[in-house]
């Protein structure tokens, strides 16, 4: 008896070799051919994604800074433009010394008295408006808060203010009233608004905020040649700020 259990023992283990032994390499090609077809295939669509998501990026990209650009500009449009105004330092100023600009035929180089301790050179393009003369000596308006600019070898600190028709073939200076003292702030509205004037912006907050180019286009003269911001006159402590005679000009 324990014979023949040893070899039904034996013949079962034999069958169980016979089943597993086989089933070992079976197994083996069934996984490993799977996962190198997948891993391909995740390769690829890893590689895809990749090249989507960088397209995307690279689209998004300026996508994200026009937005921000457009907030911008929608959060400075939705600023007073009298708030802009009182950010410009526009000073009364007296020219000291005016000369042709050696190197461009249609400027002239100023040195202003603003109130500082040295006089401003400012270059500006009036050549084909005023004679040299009338500017020499001459009471003028000057945006004082520019960044500086390099004008053909001449840095110019700074704008004189003038009006000009819509054809842009007459200019004449803005001139502050008798009795303006050179460096004073220039102000837009009554005369007891100069104490409620707020701080000037720096030259690079005029720039980066485009302050200027906000302001400049509601600058009118009106039909007594006063200049105004809307419907507030520009001043000094002496009065009004006029040009001579063009009614109706824009202020650059």
């Amino acid at each position: 008896m324990m014979a023949a259990a040893a070899r039904m023992a034996f013949a079962s283990c034999g069958r169980l070799q016979a089943l597993s032994v086989p089933a070992l390499p079976r197994t083996r090609r069934t996984v490993a051919k799977p996962i190198h077809f997948l891993a391909a295939r995740s390769a690829s669509v890893l590689c895809y994604c990749s090249s989507s998501s960088s397209s995307d990026a690279a689209t998004a990209a300026p996508q994200a800074v026009g937005e921000e650009e457009e907030e911008k500009k929608l959060a400075a449009s939705e600023v007073p433009v009298e708030e802009l105004a009182a950010l410009l330092d526009i000073r009364v100023g007296r020219v000291v010394k005016a000369w042709r600009h050696p190197e461009a035929d249609t400027l002239f180089v100023e040195e202003v008295d603003v109130g500082e301790e040295q006089p401003r050179t400012i270059c500006s393009g009036l050549v084909n408006y005023l004679p040299l003369e009338q500017l020499q000596d001459s009471n003028v308006i000057v945006l004082a808060n520019l960044k500086p600019r390099n004008m053909r070898g001449i840095k110019s600190n700074g704008m004189l203010m003038a009006a000009s028709d819509a054809s842009h073939e007459n200019v004449e200076l803005l001139t502050p009233p008798e009795g303006s003292v050179p460096g004073e702030r220039i102000w837009f509205g009554a005369e007891d608004d100069k104490d409620r004037q707020s701080e000037a912006a720096s030259p690079n907050q005029v720039q980066k905020k485009k302050i200027w180019e906000s302001v400049q286009p509601h600058l009118r003269t009106s039909e007594n040649c006063t200049a105004f911001l809307g419907e507030h006159p520009m001043r000094t402590s002496a009065g009004v700020v006029f040009c001579r005679t063009l009614q109706g000009a824009r202020v650059s």
